[in-house]
């Protein structure tokens, strides 16, 4: 079995999105751990703040298999696969991390992880102590370098 991190991210119709698709990956992937939920800004155009959240499960999957499911859970949820890469989403899935690999062709582990926060907040959060395979650090350690971002319980969104 394969530790795989997965980062979500909507900025249209936040919490419905963001909920169909935890349901779809709660019934796909095993001993799913979910981030609590984090606001951040819109980045490279203006848009509505986005809701970001981490999930770490387990899967027997190959890399190649978790992105095509992740494709048609975002294309189940209605992701426009032909607007600009920074735009607006209804959904957003990545593959973030598979094991420890390290795959140029599938951008794993993905480099969003030291771009941005809101894909590293939600990974800190749930593998403080875990190494990024490159960097040789904690998730944790890279996360100090980064700006705290709002989060939320997502019990508390759904009860909204």
């Amino acid at each position: 079995m394969a530790n795989i991190h997965i980062n979500i991210g909507s900025n249209k119709n936040r919490r419905k999105n963001l909920s169909k698709a935890i349901e779809t990956i709660k019934v796909t992937f095993e001993n799913t751990v979910f981030s609590r939920v984090y606001e951040s800004k819109a980045f490279g155009f203006q848009g509505y703040d986005f809701y970001n959240i981490g999930i770490n499960a387990t899967t027997n999957f190959t890399i190649s298999e978790v992105v095509s499911i992740l494709h048609q859970i975002e294309d189940n949820i209605g992701r426009d696969r032909c607007s600009p890469k920074f735009s607006s989403r209804s959904i957003d899935l990545d593959l973030t991390l598979y094991d420890t690999v390290i795959d140029k062709s599938h951008n794993l582990p993905r480099n969003d992880i030291l771009k941005y926060n809101f894909v590293l907040m939600p990974l800190a959060e749930l593998s403080p102590d875990l190494t990024h395979p490159q960097q040789h650090q904690t998730y944790t350690q890279l996360r100090t370098t980064m700006d705290e971002l709002k989060s939320y319980n997502i019990e508390t969104l759904n009860k909204e």
